[in-house]
């Protein structure tokens, strides 16, 4: 498989552009998992908690390993509050309560391994570097990790984090218009898993939110630009995922959405609908990438890109008069 360049291969401080990637799947908890990325990539590994891991140093940077889900990690906030002023006796009830606490999810995550997944949390890599990545998923497969095709009770996903060329709203614009013209073809390329499709996590944008986008008279500046997508998006659960883009061009800004733990601020897309698919022997980042990148070259190229905007526009204005037109006629023959 050959990777696909993206019309802008340099970030806007002159760097390769680098590309975040999170993949999850069953069948290899995270121990074993990061001991198989120290082979791959060098590194050290540091065990957080019993189900929480990191591989540090490695050629890229820091690997995060963990088993998907709160219930297996110590909660920071208890774990964190401690109080100066606390009796020497306080202080020992408090430290026997979160031995307890650390000992109990520890418990629920050997209880869950296998039924939850286990994620990997790539550093990110420059994109001309994604083949070498895609060798992590070859041995992952080797040592028997599954990916969400293995079973209807999965529903692992891949998401990429491109970063992006730019921070200009004209540039963001344009990439949000590509994908939604695209995210209908990316669908059926990709065949979203039935159980994803189930699932909240890479919902479709609404139809009114994509009428307004894609209409060429609409020019916000960066702020409403955010505000619009916030009132139309209020989740995190949307296929092409801004929330982190915008918690980092205004950290300040007022939505909760933006300052959720769970929203971490970077300059990237966070392109969350491809499925995790390790069954196939041909399947990687780098497959992922290359469809991607089909967004990106539409959105490099004005003239199609407008063209495809008004035929857009104007085939659902002419369907939703003509489904105004019927309703009408109707309501006039009940009369």
């Amino acid at each position: 498989m050959t990777l696909q360049a993206p019309p802008h291969r340099l970030n806007d401080r002159g760097q390769t552009r680098r590309v975040g990637v999170e993949i999850e799947f069953a069948g290899l908890p995270p121990q074993e998992t990061a001991q198989l990325v120290q082979a791959l990539f060098g590194g050290e590994i540091d065990t957080l908690n019993p189900h929480r891991l990191r591989v540090r140093d490695t050629r890229f940077g820091t690997f995060g390993i963990e088993l998907d889900t709160q219930y297996a990690h110590p909660d920071e906030t208890l774990v964190d509050d401690e109080h100066a002023d606390d009796s020497e006796w306080a202080r020992q009830q408090r430290q026997r309560r979160v031995e307890f606490h650390r000992k109990t999810r520890a418990l629920i995550g050997d209880m869950v391994t296998g039924l939850v997944p286990t994620e990997i949390v790539c550093p990110p890599v420059p994109w001309d570097e994604l083949d070498t990545l895609d060798t992590l998923f070859q041995a992952l497969r080797e040592k028997g990790a599954k990916g969400t095709d293995a079973s209807l009770l999965y529903g692992f996903g891949l998401h990429l984090n491109p970063e992006v060329a730019a921070l200009d709203v004209d540039y963001l614009l344009s990439h949000l218009r590509a994908y939604l013209l695209l995210a209908q073809w990316l669908r059926d390329e990709i065949k979203v898993d039935i159980t994803r499709e189930v699932l909240p996590h890479a919902n479709p944008f609404p139809k009114e939110y994509a009428l307004k986008v894609l209409d060429r008279g609409y020019a916000p500046g960066l702020d409403q630009f955010i505000d619009d997508y916030l009132y139309y998006n209020p989740t995190r659960n949307r296929e092409l995922d801004l929330l982190p883009l915008f918690a980092h061009l205004r950290p300040k800004h007022p939505h909760a959405l933006l300052h959720n733990r769970l929203t971490k601020a970077r300059p990237t897309f966070h392109y969350r609908l491809p499925n995790a698919e390790l069954s196939k022997p041909d399947w990687g980042s780098m497959l992922e990438w290359n469809r991607w990148v089909e967004v990106e070259q539409l959105a490099a190229d004005e003239a199609t890109l407008n063209a495809r905007c008004d035929t857009y526009i104007d085939r659902h204005t002419r369907t939703l008069t003509t489904r105004l037109f019927r309703w009408l006629k109707r309501l006039r023959r009940r009369r």
